[in-house]
């Protein structure tokens, strides 16, 4: 499997697990409808998890623009490199929604509300306040990493123990579950441009019975703000480490 089908598919297997566990809440007459927050924080948390240990070995699962990127602006990811991850990153997530879409198919007519609809496939704001918004964005993905900089850091890599490979994408997982419940209520935590992105592009193109509007006015702050969250944490992680 080459890199960048690697990170096509850990993307796309992302934003199914991920997006399908808010469609599973949030749509109408599912069986997890209602079931609220933590069940969106911990599927999300567990779709990075999968998405990680299923590619990880291949292309290093970066499944994130704001990753390759962050990734790149240190040093530690070639930059010719970056526009082939990029590309196969938001083709994933788009292939990604488009498969939630299908999976959960009776539904959308069945759901009333169009911020709903447009919630299964990408982020907004709990409060629209473009600044503020931008930063939370900003904090949560240089929090996501530097933290995975800091789980994969040297001193924690026992001499031929697998553990970057074995234990650390559980450890993503959970520093992502982890960011979801404390810096997520605002935006939602796209912390991730692919992962937006893709899916409202997927909404804007797809049949959606009443849809509504795919919200481009927002679209840019969970593209802009996770780009430089991902640089300023791989930044702020090589200035402390």
């Amino acid at each position: 499997m080459s890199t960048f089908t690697a990170e096509m598919l850990g993307t796309a297997l992302l934003v199914i697990l991920g997006n399908g566990a808010v469609a599973n809440v949030v749509l109408g007459r599912t069986k997890g409808n209602n079931s609220g927050w933590i069940v969106i924080t911990t599927g999300w948390a567990m779709a990075v998890t999968v998405g990680v240990y299923a590619v990880n070995s291949v292309s290093g699962a970066h499944l994130n623009p704001a990753v390759t990127l962050g990734l790149a602006s240190i040093g530690k990811f070639a930059w010719s490199a970056v526009p082939a991850y990029l590309a196969a990153q938001m083709l994933g997530a788009f292939l990604g929604a488009v498969v939630v879409w299908l999976a959960y198919l009776p539904h959308w007519r069945e759901t009333a509300d169009q911020s709903g609809k447009l919630a299964v496939f990408s982020t907004g704001p709990a409060i629209r306040s473009p600044i503020s918004n931008l930063l939370c964005e900003i904090i949560g993905t240089a929090v996501l990493v530097g933290g995975v900089l800091a789980i994969l850091r040297p001193e924690n890599l026992v001499p031929n123990s697998g553990f970057d490979k074995g234990f650390a994408p559980l450890l993503v997982g959970l520093l992502v579950w982890s960011i979801g419940i404390s810096l997520g209520g605002q935006t939602g935590y796209a912390i991730n441009p692919a992962r937006d992105l893709g899916p409202r592009i997927a909404h804007a193109i797809l049949p959606i019975a009443g849809k509504g509007s795919s919200d481009w006015g927002y679209a840019w702050i969970p593209v802009v703000g996770p780009i430089i969250g991902g640089v300023l944490g791989a930044v702020l992680f090589g200035f402390c480490w």
